[in-house]
């Protein structure tokens, strides 16, 4: 604690305490370390999972959709992304069960549970015969696995963002925070990265005979790689703290009714910035491959070489942009990106169908920029929504509904939309929408940065408090 917190008596002595990177103990260290290895590994593996499902659904329409040979329609593309927006559907069950749980007996554990079943249920899309083998009981295989993906996503993504962020210092957490959407696109890239070169070495032919199995078997020693490291972690002392009295170490579904009865504006706001979110990460970082090979004739190799070049550049940058939101604050940072989506999503677009290779980066670099400042600190806004006790409730399940409905159809809603009207911009046009959504959701979040994730009171709500005693907040001016 701060001396102006010491010096003001009992009204810093019932806010909770912040913690500063340089108050931390060489323990402290090594364990916040440790924590974001974990955390964000787990998150690689997770969008390494969905990336190549997205970067390989040509062949996978061609081997388990394409009902009818002779047939030459769009549809077995648009069962492929159905086939991938099935498994957001799933997402929210997996959020009601799994975030009342890690709010009940830990995040830790939640987290080996999800690292264990996305492995396997990946890994196992691999081993799947094709349609021509076993008819109709390919796709629902498929379909199968995919749900299993999408159960074991709603606990993922909430639980590792939230374990990094109660480990994180709090004058630190954007750039901790960071470091987890650093394994997001380490993730999308490698599965760019594989995908392209394989089809770049053994061509379109020799990914449907057999190849693109690879990537989806690769994800069974990264799996265990992970799990290794998951359960070497240990519990934050935040939620240790907060939860350690018996009443207040409530059930799943204690937590989940208390969430819903005390909290529903706050998962409404996380609902609707999550829009956003995953509108722009889907469109811009899993369809864009298919859509350039689709409208614009090229290769699977072709349409994905811009992409990675792009998730390189946003790899190098994120570090710094989280970092940057420590400074200035979340909420200038996701108003500026989400004024960017509205406004230039169409122009960019338009560069994109140029046919120009530079011209396709620059496009798709406009929207990367935009993308890289928002997932560059989300991971330290969205769990700060909420008071520990409820914190991967909130999380889990507002993410999640959203995410299944706006984030997992976005790929099939924009194939049926540019098969029935013939517009190629309907991308841009659809970022914009969601840029607009997630603007009026980011003005009614609280300036979190700088705060404490301690107490089970929402972070940013005792601002008034803490500037009364002295504390000089991020977004704020002393009086």
């Amino acid at each position: 604690m701060s001396s102006d917190q010491s010096s003001n008596g009992g009204t810093a002595a019932t806010l909770p305490p912040l913690t500063r990177e340089i108050d931390l103990t060489p323990i402290q260290r090594k364990t916040a370390r440790k924590s974001v290895a974990g955390s964000a590994i787990g998150n690689a593996i997770e969008w390494f999972d969905y990336g190549i499902y997205g970067y390989l659904a040509i062949y996978i329409s061609e081997l388990f959709f394409t009902f009818d040979k002779n047939s030459d329609s769009a549809l077995p593309l648009i069962f492929t992304f159905a086939t991938f927006a099935v498994s957001f559907l799933v997402r929210p069950l997996g959020g009601v069960v799994l975030g009342p749980l890690g709010d009940r007996i830990g995040r830790q554990k939640v987290l080996v549970f999800t690292i264990i079943m996305i492995s396997l249920s990946t890994a196992a899309i691999g081993l799947l015969p094709s349609f021509d083998s076993i008819g109709f009981a390919a796709p629902l295989l498929l379909i199968l696995l995919r749900m299993l993906q999408g159960f074991s996503a709603g606990g993922e993504y909430a639980g590792a963002a939230i374990f990094m962020s109660e480990h994180a210092p709090d004058d630190k957490r954007g750039f901790f925070g960071s470091f987890l959407e650093f394994g997001t696109l380490a993730g999308a890239s490698a599965a760019a990265i594989l995908c392209t070169t394989l089809a770049f070495i053994v061509g379109d032919d020799g990914m449907l005979e057999g190849w693109w199995r690879l990537p989806f078997l690769l994800t069974l020693p990264l799996g265990l790689v992970a799990l290794w490291m998951r359960r070497h972690l240990s519990e934050s002392e935040t939620f240790v703290d907060d939860v350690k009295e018996p009443g207040e170490k409530q059930s799943a579904m204690g937590a989940l009714v208390s969430l819903l009865k005390n909290y529903p504006l706050q998962v409404l706001k996380l609902f609707g910035f999550v829009i956003l979110i995953n509108v722009a990460f889907y469109l811009v970082l899993t369809y864009m491959p298919t859509y350039l090979s689709t409208t614009l004739d090229q290769s699977t190799a072709e349409s994905t070489f811009s992409l990675v070049i792009i998730q390189l550049l946003m790899m190098a940058v994120i570090l710094p942009f989280g970092a940057l939101s420590d400074r200035i604050g979340r909420k200038p940072q996701l108003i500026a990106a989400s004024i960017g989506f509205t406004v230039f999503s169409v122009p960019a677009v338009m560069l994109i169908q140029t046919g120009s290779l530079i011209a396709q980066i620059a496009g798709l670099g406009i929207l990367g920029l935009f993308l890289v400042m928002i997932i560059s600190t989300i991971s330290s806004t969205l769990p700060a929504l909420f008071p520990t006790a409820v914190r991967y409730s909130g999380f889990a399940i507002g993410y999640n509904i959203s995410t299944a409905i706006f984030g997992g159809t976005a790929a099939s809603a924009n194939t049926w939309l540019i098969d029935q009207t013939g517009n190629v911009l309907i991308p841009g046009f659809y970022l914009a929408g969601a840029g607009l959504i997630g603007l009026i959701s980011v003005l009614t979040f609280k300036e979190t940065a700088g705060r404490s994730l301690r107490g089970n009171v929402i972070p940013g709500s005792d601002d008034s408090k803490r500037i009364a005693a002295g504390e000089h907040l991020v977004g704020k001016i002393n009086k």
